[in-house]
């Protein structure tokens, strides 16, 4: 095996303890969680005898090693238990609403790539310029920007007053494509404010860094454009970097779907978790919480792949 395939590997067998000590962390702090979810689901004229059965039926009544040893041995076989208000299975609700989420995340992360890249190296062929002064400032104010509140501010201007986009609602990809980016739209701007400042803001730096390397000075002695230096040499050497911004910034922008899908009304993955932590659906809340887990693990894998293609070096470490 040569020495990418050696790292893949090595990716791989990480993967299983971070799984269940991310499972583990997630499935001890609900137990904190304060009140009892036998007598939440019984309700408030329940018997005793009733909210007893309960905790039988969910296995409440079992110690907390034995909950989470069942519970894990279930999910290790696709079996996510039942939500406790539904009663429907807990993979079937992360399957019909994970492809939203995925779009509206896929859709911010394009959106942060085509607008943040130009800025970047815009603002690093300019150091000092007013151009690149505008670009960081941009970038700082698209940093501290709250997702919340720019949400709101693009649903008050472009759906409520210019009514260009729907305020709410998601539509299917398969379903009609072009209704559900028009849907999109408006809750990946608000994730894709802040990766764009992201990814032009350390775009810049690492461009700046190597043009201004002895290396790129060498290769315009020789005669070489700048245009050329910029693409054959520049961006090739920050593509690393560029690469492990875009991988921080899928995880940032799951997260931060949460918020998002609250403002716009969105039935994704964010909905589905603040809305069974309010009811105290844990089996729904660690389901999603699993999803998402896997979902950046793979993610990472991703990545890690990619550097080991785009720089060889990475595949000797």
């Amino acid at each position: 095996m040569n020495n990418k395939g050696q790292m893949i590997g090595r990716r791989l067998l990480q993967i299983a303890p971070v799984i269940v000590l991310a499972t583990f962390v997630v499935f001890g702090l609900l137990q904190l969680v304060p009140g009892d979810i036998a007598v939440t689901l019984a309700g408030e004229n329940a018997t005793d005898a009733r909210i007893v059965q309960i905790r039988q039926t969910y296995g409440l009544d079992q110690p907390f090693l034995v909950q989470y040893g069942h519970w894990l041995w279930n999910a290790a076989h696709l079996d996510l238990s039942r939500s406790y208000l539904s009663n429907e299975p807990v993979l079937d609700q992360i399957l019909h609403r994970f492809p939203t989420t995925l779009l509206i995340v896929a859709v911010a992360l394009l959106i942060s790539l085509i607008i943040g890249v130009p800025l970047g190296i815009v603002a690093a062929t300019r150091p000092g310029s007013r151009l690149d002064t505008v670009v960081t400032s941009f970038a700082s104010l698209g940093v501290a920007l709250p997702n919340f509140w720019l949400a709101m501010i693009l649903v008050a201007t472009f759906a409520l007053t210019w009514n260009i986009f729907p305020a709410t609602g998601a539509v299917a990809f398969g379903k009609d494509p072009a209704k559900a980016l028009l849907h999109a739209a408006l809750p990946a701007f608000a994730l894709a404010a802040g990766g764009i400042a992201e990814v032009a803001r350390q775009l810049r730096s690492a461009l700046i860094e190597i043009l201004s390397s002895q290396y790129v000075r060498t290769l315009h002695a020789k005669g070489l454009s700048p245009t050329a230096i910029l693409w054959k040499h520049g961006l090739k050497n920050v593509s690393v970097t560029l690469l492990t911004v875009v991988g921080l910034l899928i995880n940032r922008l799951l997260g931060a779907t949460v918020v998002v899908e609250a403002v716009f009304a969105i039935p994704g993955m964010g909905s589905l978790i603040v809305h069974a932590a309010i009811h105290k659906d844990f089996p729904v809340v660690q389901g999603v919480v699993l999803a998402m887990v896997v979902v950046v693990i793979c993610m990472n894998l991703l990545i890690d792949m990619l550097y080991a293609i785009l720089d060889p070096r990475v595949g000797r470490t």
